[in-house]
């Protein structure tokens, strides 16, 4: 994995360069700058009521007593205004290509200036990030690195887009938001890599500044949701389709993990629910699960299970659907709809030839539904 090169003075590249992997793939950057109160900021979305602070921002709907924080682990009732603790302290700093997140209608072989802050607002049993999503921002060693700087060394290191990733971005909200309206001023895309457990209200207001959004579906199934995830399942479908309504270029992961989502009848009313609802172009990524966190008793989800899976999918009418953590899977390739051939051949995160221009399929000149140019 690339490493970002140091300058001849202090600056996000150097912090980045001293990343390290952890065994979900995770590049996460460490400084010495501890936290300061430049990285507090008030909250959007939030009232007041009789009980205390209610945050309006995500469906769990926290009411913080005055020194609670929420669910999330970075919203804070203080004095009776509610603050975020995650605005431009990131724990993690990286260039990933753009197929890591995956994305692969959109840009395809760019790079992503990737970003997160300590937090998240699920409690998944299967984290593979678990090291910054499942703590506080003051648990964290972290980077002092404010919007316009984040756009800053994004455009000196010659990325095309800005990822919002590893923990949760709509956890550190306003600072996705903030860097997000900035990037746009400067032409650079963002892209978000979300659970999708967000309200409708902050998830359109943030939508203006989005470009492009993979979101985890973990199950179609409200129960599997909350014993795996400590969400529900409503309100992530209802993402879906504010993120088609309001025209941002829309990619779809399902995890599928051994003894909890990998019932075939679950992936068909998946499958089903998304042909119906629109979402046929919509790229579908089913990922392999590696036993992390607190499911390591579970084994690899078998490549069959997979395989059955994108089955399930392409019989449902699903008309992009990828298998993912799986060296070497012809489904990591992109196929052309109409004459079946490979458009994108790809071997991991990398592209090994291409037969699409304009968007167009150079076999027979389908339309390939993505985004394929700046």
């Amino acid at each position: 994995m690339k490493q970002l090169q140091a300058s001849t003075s202090y600056s996000r590249r150097t912090f980045a360069r001293n990343c390290l992997l952890c065994a979900g793939g995770l590049a996460m950057g460490f400084s010495t700058r501890q936290r300061t109160d430049r990285h507090i900021k008030e909250a959007l979305f939030y009232e007041k009521t009789a009980h205390g602070l209610q945050c309006r921002k995500c469906p769990h709907e926290c009411v913080l007593e005055e020194g609670e924080t929420g669910i999330c682990r970075n919203r804070v009732n203080r004095g009776g205004v509610m603050y975020s603790t995650a605005y431009g302290n990131p724990c993690a700093v990286h260039i990933d290509p753009i197929e890591k997140k995956p994305f692969f209608h959109f840009l395809p072989g760019t790079r992503a200036y990737s970003i997160a802050a300590a937090g998240c607002n699920l409690r998944c049993l299967n984290c593979q990030n678990w090291q910054i999503s499942q703590v506080t921002p003051a648990e964290t060693l972290n980077d002092d690195l404010m919007p316009d700087a984040v756009v800053t060394e994004c455009i000196a290191e010659r990325c095309e887009s800005i990822a919002y990733t590893y923990s949760e971005p709509t956890t550190f909200y306003e600072y996705t938001l903030d860097t997000s309206a900035i990037a746009r001023e400067r032409k650079i895309k963002n892209l978000l890599k979300s659970s999708g457990y967000i309200n409708d209200a902050p998830l359109r207001k943030l939508s203006r500044t989005l470009d492009a959004a993979n979101i985890d579906l973990k199950a179609y199934d409200d129960d599997i949701y909350r014993r795996l995830s400590g969400a529900r399942l409503a309100p992530v479908l209802h993402t879906l389709k504010v993120l088609k309504e309001e025209g941002v270029w829309l990619e779809i992961t399902n995890l599928v993990i051994p003894r909890w989502t990998d019932d075939m009848d679950l992936i068909r009313r998946m499958c089903d629910w998304l042909a119906s609802n629109g979402f046929t172009e919509t790229p579908l990524h089913f990922s392999r699960f590696i036993p992390l966190y607190k499911l390591t008793q579970l084994p690899l989800t078998p490549v069959a299970v997979l395989e059955r899976a994108h089955e399930i999918a392409r019989k449902a009418g699903l008309q992009y659907v990828y298998i993912g953590n799986v060296p070497d899977h012809a489904a990591e390739s992109t196929f052309c709809p109409s004459c079946k051939k490979v458009v994108i051949e790809r071997r991991g995160f990398s592209i090994r030839s291409r037969h699409i221009t304009d968007g167009r399929c150079d076999h027979c000149k389908q339309t390939i539904a993505g985004v394929w140019g700046t």
